[in-house]
């Protein structure tokens, strides 16, 4: 398959947003920058966009057959996800004392941000998470499993779902009754917010409350392809995840689908003289190199910065300024660092791997 860089920058600027997201709340800065780098779900909501596009590429590539697509998701997937999910555990006991950084008030988001202590039904907790399950429970069976152990997996869980019903779907049922079978079930999805008591209600995990975003990725497929219909197409499926954003009254919400569509523009008229400057920015080889890492940027940054936050706060004694100097640094580089180590060790490896056991599956389907 042909690379789509600018989306292939986009991915790595969406990390580093993520990583600075999750940075932000610890250090001691103004509101103002604090609160621009709050937003990090609306980034994970533009990765699902991204993946709508190129899980749609993927079964293509492979013929819609369910047993190759599984491989190769799972050796992109599993390996460098089960080593920081190991590595996450080990530092799930350690202790945040927050009264070593007294900046952070008690309704700051730093208090959400790192998981710590063991949660009350851990063994299921740890099934779930290694079967991707845990964004896929209401309150009422398993309070807070979604976010108990490491944090930033919750997209995963997400992930597979959408997974499975593209597997089962996208081949019978074609990308653009699949895409509004996903704004059906976003639909249902917020109905259920709406109607359901807080015990039944579920995370943002659960896929119909992000099967908006999935579906134009898969448009966005089409109008890159291009062929009769695909922007009209496009222009339906944003027309509808914007208000089904919009019913949920925060105006924000309509970003990851505008800046999306941007992107999006850019990697399909890379020349055009108002998207020369973004095509330019995306396919930049600092941002290509850190999209290439972003998975593990993604999933790093949690077990990493809690274990540096916590030596820094002693270390610091209490100073804000001592703390945040050593702290906005090095919570950005290290994850970074250990992302480009586990690329070479784990997930290239990995990747490659599954590309030589898809061919064997099927040579037929891949390039000699």
């Amino acid at each position: 398959m042909k690379r789509l860089e600018c989306l292939d920058g986009l991915r790595g600027l969406l990390a580093v947003y993520v990583l600075l997201g999750h940075m932000a709340p610890f250090a001691a800065m103004p509101h103002w920058a604090a609160q621009a780098l709050s937003h990090g779900g609306a980034a994970v909501d533009v990765f699902f966009m991204l993946s709508g596009l190129v899980i749609l590429r993927s079964l293509e590539s492979l013929q819609f057959r369910i047993r190759p697509f599984l491989v190769a998701r799972a050796a992109r997937i599993f390996p460098l996800y089960l080593v920081l999910f190991a590595a996450a555990l080990c530092v799930q006991p350690l202790p945040v004392d927050y009264a070593r950084l007294p900046w952070i008030g008690p309704h700051s988001p730093a208090h959400d941000i790192w998981s710590q202590g063991w949660p009350a039904h851990w063994p299921a907790d740890i099934l779930l998470h290694l079967g991707m399950l845990h964004g896929m429970l209401p309150n009422a069976l398993l309070p807070g499993a979604w976010v108990s152990l490491l944090g930033s997996a919750w997209s995963l869980s997400t992930e597979w779902q959408f997974y499975v019903v593209a597997m089962l779907l996208a081949r019978r049922a074609g990308p653009r009754r699949l895409a509004g079978l996903l704004l059906l079930l976003a639909v249902a999805g917020l109905a259920w917010r709406e109607s359901a008591p807080e015990a039944w209600q579920f995370s943002r995990a659960f896929l119909p409350h992000r099967a908006q975003f999935f579906a134009l990725g898969l448009a966005g497929a089409g109008l890159l392809r291009g062929g009769p219909g695909g922007t009209r197409h496009y222009t339906l499926v944003l027309a509808a995840t914007l208000v089904l954003c919009a019913a949920e009254a925060r105006p924000e919400k309509l970003l990851p689908a505008l800046l999306w569509t941007l992107c999006l523009a850019a990697q399909a008229l890379p020349s055009h003289w108002l998207l020369r400057p973004l095509s330019r920015l995306l396919c930049h080889r600092v941002l290509l190199r850190l999209g290439l890492w972003s998975y593990g940027i993604y999933l790093a940054n949690e077990p990493i910065q809690k274990l540096l936050g916590v030596a820094l706060a002693q270390a610091a004694g209490g100073n804000a300024r001592l703390f945040t100097a050593l702290w906005v640094p090095a919570s950005l580089a290290l994850p970074v660092l250990a992302a480009a180590w586990l690329h070479r060790m784990v997930e290239a490896p990995a990747q490659r791997a599954g590309r030589a056991i898809t061919a064997s599956l099927r040579p037929a389907m891949l390039p000699e």
